[in-house]
């Protein structure tokens, strides 16, 4: 693969990761039932690429649960995630989910005993400003701001899967990770959604399928692919504009409509995810995008 392909699979994956929201809102089951369907149909994606293969580690026992248990952090913030967009829309859940550079910078100077540089600090700040701008009127009572609440949840939750894989991850096949994070994912959201699947539309389950399949293990496998050409650092620079795409289709498909204050809030994270990875100390893994 050329820099070209590689940077046309690169937008492609980002797009893919984009359309989350959209396919979540699409879909009017519960959150809990959009979950586990996720990682159902992402487990059944990922299964036939999991092999370890003779350049990568078989996982111990240990390493599947500690696998198994990052993997309860990012059902967690699916979860979250798809209450925002239910509550909100998918442009305040989306510019709410980008908050998650600021939160890997503290977690990581926190957990890993790396100091925060000044630069970092800019980002969090940057992060901070452009989620005040987002919200119209801190009014807790009110769904924009009960959203973006569950919004940044969605966040510190991916950050915290973001940190974890640094140690959970290391020398394993990427779909294999990924299909035991989403095993985990699986068996612990079955029992919470049983008893809802009956009342789930074929529609719905189309769209939790796209959502499994696109925007979950054909991202992570265009994600991969262009990383034999394309560095880690430049691939998460582009992963940056994955808010900017969902909120165009929001605004094609749903009309939400963002206003010039919510615009500028979401360039301020958009420019802050940006600069988080270009500073970045540590290359992305690609378990740690959603």
């Amino acid at each position: 693969m050329n820099r070209r392909k590689a940077l046309i699979a690169l937008h492609l994956g980002a797009l893919l990761f984009g359309l989350s929201g959209i396919f979540g809102k699409l879909a009017l089951a519960a959150p809990l039932v959009i979950v586990f369907g996720r990682a159902l149909f992402a487990v059944l994606a990922l299964a036939p690429f999991a092999r370890p293969g003779a350049t990568h580690e078989r996982p111990s026992h240990q390493r599947l649960l500690a696998l198994a248990g990052a993997g309860l952090l990012l059902g967690g913030h699916w979860w979250s995630f798809f209450i925002a967009i239910k509550v909100a829309g998918v442009a305040v859940a989306t510019l709410g989910f980008a908050s998650f550079p600021a939160f890997t910078v503290l977690l990581e100077g926190l957990l890993f005993k790396e100091q925060v540089r000044r630069s970092e600090w800019a980002v969090v700040g940057l992060v901070c400003i452009g989620l005040i701008l987002v919200t119209p009127h801190f009014d807790f009572a009110s769904e924009a701001t009960l959203g973006l609440g569950w919004a940044v949840l969605s966040g510190l939750l991916f950050a915290l899967v973001s940190v974890s894989n640094r140690a959970t991850t290391r020398g394993l096949n990427p779909a294999q990770a990924a299909l035991w994070q989403n095993i985990g994912i699986l068996l612990c959201s079955l029992p919470f959604a049983w008893s809802l699947l009956p009342e789930v539309r074929a529609l719905d389950w189309l769209w939790i399928g796209l959502l499994g399949v696109l925007c979950t293990a054909l991202a992570h496998s265009l994600f991969v692919a262009s990383l034999r050409t394309l560095n880690a650092r430049s691939a998460s620079v582009v992963f940056a504009l994955e808010p900017v795409y969902g909120i165009v289709f929001a605004w094609w498909l749903f009309h939400e409509q963002p206003g010039l204050r919510m615009l500028f809030g979401g360039s301020l994270i958009v420019l802050a995810t940006v600069i988080s990875a270009r500073l970045s100390r540590h290359s992305p893994s690609v378990e740690d995008l959603s």
